[in-house]
């Protein structure tokens, strides 16, 4: 069992103990874990900094075997220290181990794949244009691009994924696999996890012979350590996960720098569903069933909880609204991840409330310290369109359904969303086909278009597209999900008539008159 110290990682070294501490708190029952932890300072945010510009050379121009090689060390010393980071997390979020086990599964699936993207190379879009001297008018330059790595990568643990999307998630895959090295601020709720974590990915760093600044972790419950990172001029990107209010306060501190950066930002979703008319009249039993299940999924933490439902009114609609309201009313309360979020759920709930909305149903009371009940809301077309804060995130096991009054309506209501990760339809054969327009519509609107099943749950695989319009995410040209999520951490360069011997090796010549691409 490791040991935890509650002190950062400063490439290889651990930070100093200092003056300010905070604690985890069991979100369950309110109690504070141990050890304390140091929040990092200025200094060693610094140190950090230049850690990982110094190992970004050699870092960044290591073969992609090199590179898979390291994330896949990454992999197995996640799963070797299974048990410990298992238990941590669960006391950190109030998650069951089911799930953890599935998270960190994801996890080390994560790191195996951006390995195999790392090793293929194609992912660098090498691209070679041959000089030709006897074009006319002009001749043609030699002209060799491809893909190269940013630099230091600072990247956000989220709230609700302590492992997947955290210190060795997505963002911290894709940009290694990229060759940049990572400096992550671990996320105050589940700091344990991160430094098991953290641990994981050092012990890899040294295994494989890496610079020691390819990786650092830095503690923080505050804004300090973020908006150092977020404007350290040794910083070249950002990733984040988590709310709109944070993603957007580092888009602001980004945008200011004297050199700004891009910071990709998944930040918030309502993820609507649109249960047409015949698809309720065919299966509405089976649709209030499927919507329940999603939308309560991990006590609604998740970012792609179907937040919105669209359904015209009428008869079937209130049946389906019925048969939803029975499961809500029966459905046990959840521990929320932590009391701030819970506290948080409960006022965009009262939020609902002033605006007009009606609760339908409320699931069962909770007795824990942050028990989220399910909460079930009920609003007309024409509300919504004259009071779009309806449409805001509420955060948690909550849905409201939409009742349209025609097909204009619900056209309107759609044109008037947000960007968001997710849209859903569910239609009856033939019917998805008749509204060709209104998935259009949807396309513009969403980074993923599902037909006939639920948003929660993400493939993690090469089509995934895990990002959308804002403010789903700050950049809706990019993912985090999938291995397009590389792209965010490269740029593109080209050589024009560079000699061969100082060309990267993608783009060299093998030997005379040789295609690197054969």
């Amino acid at each position: 069992m490791s040991d935890l110290r509650g002190l950062s990682f400063i490439g290889s070294s651990r930070g100093a103990a200092g003056a300010r501490t905070f604690r985890a708190e069991n979100p369950a029952t309110g109690e504070p874990l141990e050890p304390a932890y140091h929040a990092a300072t200025a200094d060693e945010v610094d140190r950090a900094g230049e850690l990982a510009s110094a190992a970004s050379e050699a870092f960044g121009i290591a073969s992609g075997q090199a590179r898979g090689a390291f994330l896949r060390a990454i992999a197995e010393e996640l799963e070797r220290r299974a048990p410990e980071i298992l238990t941590r997390a669960g006391a950190e979020s109030g998650l069951p181990a089911g799930r953890l086990q599935g998270e960190l599964g994801r996890t080390a699936s994560q790191l195996r794949l951006f390995a195999g993207v790392a090793e293929d190379g194609t992912w660098a879009d090498v691209r070679i244009e041959r000089a030709d001297p006897n074009r006319k008018p002009a001749p043609k330059p030699d002209l060799r691009s491809m893909r190269i790595p940013l630099g230091p990568v600072a990247v956000f643990g989220a709230s609700n994924f302590p492992l997947a999307f955290s210190v060795a998630g997505g963002d911290t895959a894709s940009a290694l696999a990229a060759g940049n090295p990572v400096l992550v601020k671990a996320h105050p709720a589940h700091p344990g996890t991160s430094e098991l974590a953290g641990e994981a990915i050092v012990e890899a760093v040294e295994r494989c012979g890496l610079p020691e600044g390819t990786f650092s972790l830095l503690f923080d419950d505050g804004f300090a350590v973020a908006e150092r990172l977020v404007q350290h001029s040794l910083v070249r990107a950002v990733g984040f996960t988590g709310s709109r209010s944070g993603g957007e306060a580092l888009m602001r501190l980004a945008a200011v720098r004297r050199d700004p950066i891009p910071v990709y930002a998944e930040m918030g979703s309502v993820n609507p569903v649109i249960l047409l008319p015949g698809a309720l009249e065919q299966r509405g039993a089976a649709l209030a069933e499927g919507l329940h299940a999603s939308f309560t999924l991990g006590v609604g933490q998740y970012c792609t909880n179907p937040g919105l439902v669209l359904l015209e009114a009428g008869a079937v609609g209130d049946a389906f609204a019925s048969a939803l309201a029975d499961r809500t009313e029966a459905t046990p309360a959840g521990t929320m991840l932590t009391p701030r979020i819970w506290r948080a759920y409960e006022g965009g709930l009262e939020r609902l409330q002033s605006l007009g909305a009606t609760r339908l149903a409320r699931g069962a009371p909770g007795d824990g310290n942050a028990s989220g009940q399910t909460s079930l809301w009920q609003v007309d077309g024409a509300a919504v369109l004259q009071s779009p804060a309806l449409l805001d995130e509420v955060f948690g096991p909550c849905t409201l359904l939409v009742r349209y009054a025609d097909a204009r309506e619900l056209e309107a209501i759609v044109r008037s969303l947000e960007g968001q990760l997710t849209a859903t339809i569910h239609a009856a054969p033939g019917e998805a086909a008749a509204n060709g327009p209104l998935v259009r519509l949807l396309a513009t609107k969403a980074g993923r278009v599902v037909f006939d099943q639920f948003p929660t749950g993400v493939e993690v695989n090469p089509a995934m597209v895990h990002g959308g319009p804002f403010p789903a995410t700050s950049d809706g040209r990019s993912t985090s999900v999938g291995t397009r999520a590389i792209d965010r951490f490269s740029r593109l360069v080209a050589y024009q008539n560079a000699p061969n011997e100082v060309l990267p090796a993608e783009l060299s010549n093998a030997e005379p008159g040789s295609d690197p691409r054969d």
